[in-house]
């Protein structure tokens, strides 16, 4: 049924209801991290066990993020919305409600389906809104992301401490029941669509590749880099990720066209995203960790998960001032300027880190700055890959953004963890320099990220494309493109 024409161009009530989504999805990112040892103490495991909780959820939401993207192009993105919503919801039931710690990383499982809220809700932006607000609600929803993930870091102590850590999914669950409600009766039906069926065994090899991956980088530090089991994922890895590309260049009817991900703007972007998302997502693991490291140590602030959240708090504010601005910066300076400033903002907070790091003053200054960046380089991204693929394939292609930056996540995590604990002292925390240098190797990786975001072309896709040999040749021609369009 065709969604009311009153309903349809009431944009503020879809991008008010887009946003509690997005907002649980992220906070249901950060929140977790921060508990840990009281989940561990709480359920009465042991951390390698513990460690499944973030390694679960990390699994499937990556593997459903692109394809629930893909789905929501075919058969409709609100009502993907709302199934991505419902699993959210259900698996933060699950985990409010969890007395082992196997239930608990079930929940987290079904809880990754909700990463095809962004996406989607990127896909539902730009299938509702008037053109000249599409960056603007975008640049909003994609800061919305970062600045849950600092939010989550900021709560989640003193939540604990004042009820119990089940509260961190509680609430949650409350805003995603209320978003799915909202998303059935106000989020109106999707006027695009992609023609066709959903290639599954696309989809398993996908899921196959990321699995083997994924696992292989986060569990390499505990289970040891040379041991047979992270070998033997990668080289599956290795061998199903050419699988796939080639399955998919050779299907009629693939779950990530190849074409879409050869357009010149969408690869450079992703390339971005990579590198981006391997310094952002360590940052936010590891710097409430240096803060709560014992000033005995030679370093650090002792701060609790409480007062280390409460110093992060400029950097989450920051983040959402940026991502707010960042749509009206777009439309007056475009977008690759300004994600080319967020990934230089991010070489200069690290480096600052890498430099200075003995006062709280100083690290105030540079996570604000790094608040900055995240904002306006979430923004960027997102409206960059948006912008530059035909309408019928924006869920997939958002989807594989965010997969592509998860994926990153995931390397620079591992390879900080080694890098920061490869020398201890005898008390088991990390030597400063192990900071020093994770820090330095962020900060490089932040720079490589602004350097390849220089050579980004911004071509600009139609807004409506008819299905058909006509998609068919506009698709051929933006991948050929090497000129902007406007």
């Amino acid at each position: 049924m065709t969604a009311p024409l009153d309903r349809r161009t009431d944009h503020r009530v879809t991008f008010a209801v887009l946003c509690i989504g997005v907002a649980s999805f992220s906070l249901l990112q950060s929140m977790v991290n921060p508990v840990l040892p009281t989940i561990e103490a709480a359920l009465g495991t042991d951390q390698a066990t513990v460690s499944w909780v973030l390694t679960a959820y990390l699994l499937s939401a990556s593997v459903f993020t692109p394809i629930i993207g893909r789905v929501g192009d075919k058969v409709g993105k609100e009502r993907m919305l709302v199934v991505a919503l419902i699993a959210l919801a259900a698996g933060s039931l699950m985990a409010a409600v969890a007395t082992s710690i196997g239930v608990l990383i079930a929940a987290r499982v079904v809880q990754g389906v909700g990463g095809g809220v962004l996406p989607l809700t990127f896909g539902i932006i730009r299938d509702e809104f008037p053109r000249d607000r599409v960056a603007g609600a975008i640049g909003t929803a994609a800061a919305l992301l970062a600045v849950g993930g600092g939010v989550g870091l900021v709560i989640a102590g003193p939540l604990v401490e004042a009820l119990s850590y089940h509260w961190l999914f509680w609430i949650p669950m409350v805003m995603t029941v209320v978003a799915a409600v909202a998303a059935a009766l106000w989020v109106p039906e999707s006027p695009e669509r992609t023609p066709g069926r959903i290639n599954v065994g696309s989809a398993l090899l996908l899921s196959a590749w990321l699995v083997a991956l994924l696992l292989g980088v986060s569990q390499g530090h505990s289970w040891g880099w040379s041991s047979a089991g992270v070998i033997g994922l990668f080289a599956a890895a290795a061998v199903l990720l050419p699988a796939w590309v080639v399955a998919e260049s050779r299907s009629e009817q693939p779950l990530v066209d190849m074409r879409m991900m050869r357009i010149p703007t969408v690869w450079t972007t992703n390339l971005t995203a990579l590198l981006f998302g391997a310094g952002m997502y360590a940052m936010f693991a590891f710097l409430p960790q240096f803060l709560q490291t014992p000033t005995s140590a030679g370093y650090g602030f002792g701060a609790s998960v409480t007062e280390s959240g409460l110093l992060l708090l400029p950097q989450t504010v920051a983040s959402f001032v940026a991502g707010v601005l960042a749509g009206r910066l777009a439309l007056r300076f475009g977008s690759k300027p300004m994600l080319v400033l967020g990934a230089a903002l991010t070489a200069l907070g690290t480096l600052g880190l890498t430099l200075a790091h003995d006062e709280i003053w100083q690290i105030l200054v540079e996570s604000t700055i790094l608040g900055l960046a995240f904002g306006l380089a979430f923004a960027a991204m997102s409206n960059l890959v948006v912008d530059a693929v035909p309408q019928s394939q924006t869920g997939v292609a958002s989807g594989m953004n965010t997969n592509i930056r998860t994926v990153g996540g995931a390397i620079g995590s591992a390879v900080l963890t080694s890098v920061i604990t490869a020398q201890l002292q005898p008390t088991g925390v990390p030597v400063e320099s192990g900071y020093t240098h994770g820090f330095a190797v962020l900060a490089a990786l932040a720079a490589a990220a602004a350097l390849v975001a220089l050579f980004i072309p911004v071509v600009r896709a139609p807004t409506h494309v008819v299905p058909g040999p006509q998609a068919e040749a506009e698709l051929d021609a933006l991948v050929d493109s090497s000129t902007p369009r406007r």
